[in-house]
Formats: C-alpha cells, structure tokens, sequence
C-alpha cells in the first residue's frame, strides 16, 4: 500500500478544509516543490497532503480552489515592536543612537500608553496578516495589551517583555517588568497562540545584575531571551572601551549563551564572536531592512549559515523599516546575503524561504508545531497569486516568490486552520476604525498635543 492511500485510510469522514493551489512547497524537505496536490486540515492541524487526483472521493466542509498560487507555511516574524507602527515615518534618515535617544524615546515617554499599543498592535498585525504572517514575536511595553490583541485576531505570537534599567511605560523599574512578565507568562501558558519570552532590551541598557537575574529565572522556567546584540560597530567599541569585553563576551560570562538566547541583528561578527555563537546554539534573527536604513551593518548571514548557525528573519518595527511584508524583507535579505558575501548563490531562493518560515519557528522554539507545511503541524498557512503579470512565466515557483512578489501577492491566510484573509481581504479584522485612529493620533503626535492619547 502506498503512503498516500495510508494517509487516506486514516483520515476522519469529514475533513475541515481542502486546499487545492497548483504547488505547494512544504519546506521540509528543503527544495521541494509539489505541483498538483491537495492540503487537508481537520482541527486545526495538517492532516495529509495529496495528489489531486486521490482526494475526489474525499468529504470536506470547504474547497478552497487556487489554480494559479503558491501554498507556502505562514511566516515567521521573529523580531519586531508591533506597536512602533504609529512611530511610521517619525524619524527617518538618522542614525540609529540620534534615532533613538533624540527622536524614538522621547516620543515613546510621551505617547505610549495601554491604549497606544492596543491600537498599534492592531494596526500591526491586520498588516502583517495581510502580507503572510502567521507569527510574530513582538518586543514592546504593556506586553499583555500586546497579548490580547494577538488573541482576539486570532494570530500567533512570542511577547517577549522588554526588561531595562530605567523606568518605562508600564513598569517602574526593571523588577516590576519582570513580575508582570512572569504574570503574562502564567496567564498565557495554556492559550495555544501565545508564548513568553524575557526581553532585556540591550547589554548596554541593561546591567550585570539584572541580566543575571534574567538568566536565572529563564533557565527556571525553559524561557528564552530576546535580545539585540551586537547591532552596531559603535555599540561593540564601546562595550570593549567600557568593559574590555565585546557583548557576545560579556554574555557568554553571565551564562546567557544558550540556544534559547535569540540574539537580534548581531551585525559585527568576527571569529571569535562566530565561535561562540555557534558552540552556544544562539538562535540569531535578522532584520536587514531596517539594518539599512539605519546603517547599522549587514549581518553576514552566508558565512553565519556556512557554520550552521540558524538564522531567522524580522521586520523590526515600522518605525525604522517602514513596513511590515516578509515578504520584502526576504527579498532584501537574499540580495544583501549575495553583496556581502560577494557571492550570488548566496541564500537562494528556497534558503530564503526557509529562512522566513522553519527558521524563525526554531528561533522562537515553535518548530515542532509551525514553520512547515507537514502532517501533524498547525495549519499555518499563505497561499500566493502567482497569475499576476510580474510574476510571468512562471519557471520557477519560489523564485518568483521571492525576486518577484510582495504583500500584495498574498490572497489567502489560515492559522490554526481558521481563514483569517480570503482573497485579499482580512476575515475578521475592521481597518475602518483603527486607521481613523492612528490618523487622529499622528495628526496630534505632529501638533504636541500633550492630552492621553
């Protein structure tokens, strides 16, 4: 018997939803491409993939046919601050620390409240369902607020709650950040689409003592780190002028090296840094957009890749990339892989993809349940038009995803097996409200209107 008939004889009466694309790529294997087969999703998981032409005897509650798209795994977001999207063309052009201490902080000292990021948040993730993305980790304040707009879309996501030395919206001081994150974490831990991570923004924000107090809980309770690291030259130098040891050094002395440690950006990258990061495991997330629009370097992603580090993919926030498409952004990562490295087989186009979808759930420690399209896992799902007059002809399906498409491609969206875009419009998300608000909020933010916002 062969294993197509065996995944047909197991499965129940009465199918939940039947996907018919022209291909599918399930990422696992890596390079595969299936042309003519069937996806078929019963509570919430993938239950077998088909050939056509064995599921017509199949009873199903919906057909969804799309003769002329990609089926591809939602992707993975891995790093952004979901509700910097009000923050969307503040502060362009700058470098990253004028950007930061003379722009971005202050506005965020402000502006930002609970009903900020409810309304950014919002606003964040209508977009990025829009474009594909099935899961986001987010790094921001009032992380539960963040929460519970990931719950009522019904959208997955990894909080991780930022932690600094100084106070910040929604927690007086670094130990008040940490018992309300514990707090997200226990109220979370059974919801199925959230998961928690510890969030210390920097090494250069957040001190020896409360990074170690990070490592010690998080080691605790099997929690990762989400981390920027190494995001600039002048943040190295001056952590060796400071301390005499790079950020990756330091790290490594206060036991935080570990594959639960999800380091963001991590631009400079010498040998020695290569070493640790890969005899520590640490899960590495890039964000080359906004690295470029900052200036703030090019991972080396081939080499990082060469050493087999695994290597996700985010966005960062709108307000320093300016959008939310992973679909861009691997793009722009696959192009900036080739330069750097001088080398155009540099991350092809089914490294990239993988890049944005298996890798980001192993990042974020989901990839036992996301991240490929494989019996067992979450229907997480993107299904791309690939009809459109850009993408003609059509030689090769997952270059064209990648060299040619973007967020407008993307018609269709499931996650957990539920449709939250069909056909381009969101299912259950109403845009009306929230872009009248983050227009009335921008007109004031330009006014200084000093009112709650």
């Amino acid at each position: 018997m062969k294993q197509h008939e065996l995944e047909i004889n197991s499965l129940p009466d009465e199918l939940d939803l039947l996907i018919l694309p022209r291909w599918i790529v399930p990422v696992v294997p890596r390079g595969q491409i299936l042309e003519q087969h069937a996806l078929a999703v019963h509570q919430g998981r993938i239950v077998a993939l088909l050939p056509v032409e064995q599921t017509t005897e199949l009873k199903v509650r919906e057909r969804c046919e799309l003769p002329n798209h990609l089926l591809i795994p939602g992707l993975v977001n891995a790093h952004g601050h979901a509700a910097m999207s009000l923050f969307r063309g503040l502060a362009d052009d700058l470098p990253l620390m004028t950007w930061l201490t003379d722009h971005i902080w202050p506005a965020e000292g402000r502006w930002v409240n609970a009903d900020f990021v409810r309304l950014g948040t919002d606003l964040a993730i209508a977009e990025m369902l829009r474009g594909g993305t099935t899961c986001f980790s987010d790094m921001y304040f009032y992380p539960e607020v963040a929460a519970a707009a990931a719950m009522d879309a019904g959208m997955r996501a990894q909080l991780a709650f930022p932690v600094i030395d100084s106070p910040i919206p929604g927690a007086r001081d670094s130990a008040e950040a940490i018992a309300k994150g514990l707090k997200l974490h226990d109220e979370s831990r059974h919801s199925g689409l959230i998961t928690v991570a510890f969030g210390p923004h920097a090494p250069y924000t957040v001190g020896d003592e409360t990074l170690t107090r990070v490592r010690t809980l998080a080691d605790e309770l099997e929690l990762p780190i989400h981390m920027h690291v190494h995001e600039t030259a002048f943040e190295v130098e001056e952590a060796v002028r400071l301390t005499g040891m790079r950020p990756l050094q330091r790290l490594q002395r206060l036991g935080l090296l570990s594959p639960r440690l999800q380091a963001v950006h991590v631009t400079q990258v010498n040998d020695d840094d290569l070493t640790l990061l890969g005899d520590y495991g640490v899960q590495l997330i890039h964000c080359p957009e906004s690295n470029m629009k900052l200036a703030s370097g090019a991972m080396p992603v081939q080499r990082l890749l060469d050493a087999q580090v695994n290597v996700a993919l985010g966005t960062d926030g709108a307000a320093s990339n300016n959008d939310l498409d992973m679909l861009g952004e691997m793009r722009s990562a696959a192009l900036l892989a080739k330069l750097t490295a001088g080398d155009p087989t540099a991350l092809d186009a089914h490294a990239a993809l993988h890049m944005a979808t298996l890798a980001g759930a192993q990042a974020l420690g989901l990839s036992d349940d996301i991240g490929s399209l494989e019996v067992g896992k979450a229907a997480d799902i993107a299904a791309i038009d690939l009809s459109g007059l850009a993408q003609q002809p059509d030689h090769e399906p997952v270059s064209q995803l990648l060299y040619t498409c973007n967020a407008a491609q993307v018609s269709d969206v499931w996650v957990a097996g539920k449709h939250k875009l069909r056909a381009g419009k969101l299912c259950s998300l109403d845009t009306g409200p929230m872009l009248q608000q983050a227009s009335e909020l921008a007109t004031r933010i330009r006014k200084g209107d000093t009112h709650e916002s």
